[in-house]
C-alpha cells in the first residue's frame, strides 16, 4: 500500500538491505522494479550484520537517499548472531489475539533468551492432524535482541527515514525466490552470499530453518567452499531434526557471493546436491535496472520490497 510522506516526493515503500559491506534498496510497485540503487558501505560501520558506528551508518544512509530520491518510508531486514530461530507445534487457534499469547508462552521454554529482552515474530509454516484428529499448526518463532534491533531502527531514523517494518532477512530471501524455483514437495537451502553469509531451508514459500553463518565466501575458492561446506552441513543436520523434516532436494546460491567462477559448483559437490545459482531478482521484472549494477546485490532488498507490497 503506498503512503503519503511528508515531503513531496516519491510515494510507496522501500525494500532496504543494510547488508553490512554495502546498501541496497528496491522500491517496486505491480510485480515491476520502480527503482534500485545501491552503494558499498565505508568498513567498520556495521560488523556480522550488527551496528557499530550508528551516526556513521546514519550519514551514510541520508547521503544515499537523499542523493538518489528515494521515498523514506522503508522496510528492513536483520540477520546475524543476535536472533534465534527455533521451530513449535501447538493446537491450531484461529484467534489472533489467542495465538499470539500461546506462541509467546510455549516460545519462552523453547528460546533461550530472556523475552522481555527480544522481539519477537512469528510465520505459521504448516499444519498436522493429531492421533484424535485434531489440527496443530508449526509455527517458526523468530527472536531477536531488543538493542539489536533498537541501534538499526535508531540509525535508520536518524538518516530521516520511517521504518514501515522489520523482516527477517531469510523470510525475504525465501519470498523472493521461491517462486522462481518452481514448485517442490521437498526442501530447499537457500544460501545468501553476502556481508553476512545466511541459510535458510525452505518448503515451497515457507522458511522452516534459519541461521547465520560464520564461514566467508570470500578468498581462494577451495577453502572458502570447504568451510562453507562444513557450516551448511552442520545445518542440514540441524534441519533433519525438526519434526517433519523433508528431504533436501537442492541448494541455492544467491547473493555477490554467487557470482565468484567455480564457487557454486564446488560448494554443491562437496555437499553432494545438485546446485543453482538464483535469478538475483526472483519473479520481477528487472528491466528497469541498470546495466552495470550488479544484481546480485539486490535479492533480500527484492524480498523486503515484496513484503512491504503484501
Amino acid at each position: 500500500m503506498a503512503l503519503s510522506l511528508s515531503r513531496k516526493g516519491p510515494r510507496g515503500t522501500v525494500g532496504l538491505d543494510i547488508d553490512g559491506g554495502y546498501i541496497a534498496a528496491i522500491h517496486s510497485s505491480g510485480g515491476r522494479i520502480e527503482a534500485a540503487y545501491s552503494q558499498q558501505l565505508p568498513e567498520g560501520l556495521m560488523v556480522d550484520g550488527e551496528v557499530v558506528d550508528g551516526p556513521g551508518l546514519a550519514s551514510a544512509l541520508k547521503d544515499f537517499f537523499d542523493r538518489n530520491e528515494l521515498p523514506r518510508n522503508v522496510r528492513l531486514g536483520v540477520a546475524n548472531q543476535q536472533i534465534v530461530v527455533r521451530q513449535i507445534e501447538l493446537p491450531q487457534i484461529d484467534d489472533e489475539r489467542e495465538r499470539e499469547m500461546a506462541i509467546r508462552f510455549q516460545a519462552a521454554d523453547a528460546i533461550a533468551m530472556p523475552l522481555e529482552d527480544a522481539v519477537l515474530d512469528y510465520q505459521v509454516v504448516g499444519y498436522t492432524q493429531d492421533s484424535e484428529g485434531g489440527s496443530r499448526m508449526r509455527v517458526v518463532v523468530v527472536a531477536a535482541r531488543s538493542t539489536m534491533v533498537a541501534s538499526i531502527v535508531e540509525a535508520v531514523r536518524e538518516a530521516g527515514l520511517k521504518p514501515d517494518g522489520i523482516d527477517l532477512d531469510a523470510f525475504a530471501l525465501v519470498r523472493a525466490l521461491s517462486q522462481a524455483e518452481g514448485e517442490s514437495q521437498g526442501a530447499r537451502v537457500f544460501c545468501h552470499l553476502g556481508g553476512v553469509t545466511n541459510l535458510a531451508v525452505a518448503i515451497g514459500d515457507a522458511c522452516v530453518y534459519t541461521r547465520a553463518l560464520s564461514a566467508s565466501w570470500e578468498g581462494e575458492t577451495e577453502h572458502a567452499a570447504a568451510a562453507l561446506a562444513d557450516e551448511v552441513r552442520l545445518s542440514i543436520d540441524s534441519y533433519r531434526t525438526l519434526p517433519d523434516a523433508q528431504p533436501i532436494e537442492g541448494l541455492v546460491l544467491s547473493g555477490p557471493g554467487a557470482s565468484v567462477p567455480g564457487l557454486a559448483e564446488e560448494l554443491a559437490s562437496r555437499l553432494g546436491v545438485e546446485g543453482v545459482i538464483a535469478p538475483p531478482l526472483g519473479g520481477l521484472d528487472s528491466s528497469a535496472l541498470s546495466g552495470d549494477e550488479d544484481p546480485h546485490r539486490y535479492t533480500v532488498a527484492a524480498g523486503l520490497a515484496m513484503g512491504a507490497s503484501a
